[in-house]
């Protein structure tokens, strides 16, 4: 296939049309957002009813392979996954790959991000005073050719902060409102977008995608 460059010089062959799988209109929006300036077409799997994948995976990594391949098969298109999810040093690494189910509602069906924030706020009120709030956002970008590709490739990143007492900003999405970062002073939730761009675990896992684009091509 023929190559073009793009305006922030990632080289992409010319087939230049993929598909997000995500039904998560936040994850949707920001992905979106930060491959404004790359050459691709880039499609939500809601616009071919694609179904959400049954994530059964034990790891970030698995889950989003699971739901890139997923998503290709039922397309026809590569497909960009992304599991992500906040880990808390005192609740051992939880809620992990859970954190979208991290609360129940009352038919065991996920009960939003609010109620995520709450649960996550009640359960550190419940421990010690001198409880580590130390945690890190972990976005893991999985990226197939085909259902069946054999090398994906893999970018995962790490963003380090801490947990807050109660919910503080308006902005992005899911624990973006208890999510402190002491070097900013501010949660995730009061950052400028294109801070945030910059420093989190999905604006980082990107940059290394759009780096390996840059070598291998889409």
């Amino acid at each position: 296939m023929s190559e073009v460059e793009t305006n922030g010089g990632n080289r992409l062959t010319a087939s230049r049309e993929f598909v997000l799988a995500t039904g998560n209109e936040g994850k949707l929006k920001e992905l979106r957002a930060l491959l404004a300036d790359v050459d691709v077409s880039v499609r939500s799997q809601k616009e071919f009813a694609v179904p959400d994948a049954i994530e059964d995976g034990l790891s970030f990594v698995e889950n989003a392979l699971i739901k890139a391949r997923h998503a290709s098969r039922l397309t026809g298109l590569p497909a960009l996954a992304d599991d992500s999810g906040l880990a808390v040093d005192a609740l051992g690494g939880a809620p992990g790959i859970y954190s979208a189910r991290y609360a129940l509602n009352e038919v065991g069906a996920p009960a939003g991000d609010a109620a995520n924030n709450a649960k996550l706020l009640a359960t550190l009120a419940a421990m010690p005073a001198d409880t580590s709030r130390r945690a890190q956002f972990v976005c893991v970008l999985a990226f197939v050719r085909h259902a069946d590709d054999p090398l994906p490739i893999i970018c995962q990143a790490l963003w380090a902060g801490e947990i807050t007492h109660q919910p503080s900003g308006e902005q992005g999405f899911g624990y973006d409102p208890v999510f402190y970062l002491a070097d900013e002073g501010m949660t995730s939730a009061e950052l400028p977008r294109e801070r945030k761009a910059a420093l989190s675990h999905r604006g980082q896992a990107l940059q290394q995608l759009r780096a390996r684009w840059n070598e291998t091509g889409l």
